[in-house]
C-alpha cells in the first residue's frame, strides 16, 4: 500500500494539511483569531460539521439548528478572504465562498462579525453582498 507523502491541503485555502489547519479547531483547539475561525467554519460547511458550526456561533444569534442534512448538497469550490480587521475583542472578516448546487455555480459574499469571549472567537452575524 502506497501512502501519499503530502496529505491533501485543507479546504480553507491555506496550503496546510487538514489535521494541521482547520482539523485541530474542529477537534477542540480554539481558533487563534477571527480569520482562522472563519476558515474553519468554511471547512466545517465543506465537511457538513453542523455541531461545530453551532458551537462556534455566538449564543446571542445562534439558530437552534442549521439542517445541513436536509439541504440540497453543495459542492464547495473555494474560499477567498478579502479583508480582515480586528480591534480588541471584535473582528470583521470579508470573504467570498464559491460553491455549486445542482451543477449551478454560486458566490456567497459576506462581511462577517466575530467576538472573542473567554479566549474563544465566535461568529456573530454577517451582511451579505448582493
Amino acid at each position: 500500500m502506497h501512502k501519499s507523502p503530502n496529505p491533501p491541503a485543507c479546504s480553507c485555502g491555506l496550503p496546510h494539511a487538514y489535521a494541521d489547519c482547520c482539523g485541530r479547531y474542529h477537534a477542540g483547539e480554539p481558533a487563534p483569531n477571527a480569520e482562522a475561525l472563519m476558515r474553519s467554519r468554511y471547512t466545517a460547511y465543506v465537511l457538513g460539521l453542523e455541531d461545530y458550526l453551532l458551537a462556534t456561533w455566538h449564543a446571542s444569534t445562534r439558530p437552534d439548528a442549521l439542517g445541513l442534512a436536509n439541504d440540497t448538497p453543495a459542492k464547495w469550490l473555494g474560499l477567498t478572504i478579502r479583508h480582515t480587521e480586528a480591534e480588541g475583542e471584535r473582528a470583521v472578516v470579508a470573504f467570498v465562498a464559491r460553491y455549486k448546487v445542482g451543477g449551478r455555480a454560486h458566490r456567497l459574499t459576506e462581511t462577517s462579525r466575530f467576538v472573542r469571549e473567554e479566549g474563544r472567537w465566535y461568529y456573530v452575524d454577517g451582511e451579505l453582498e448582493v
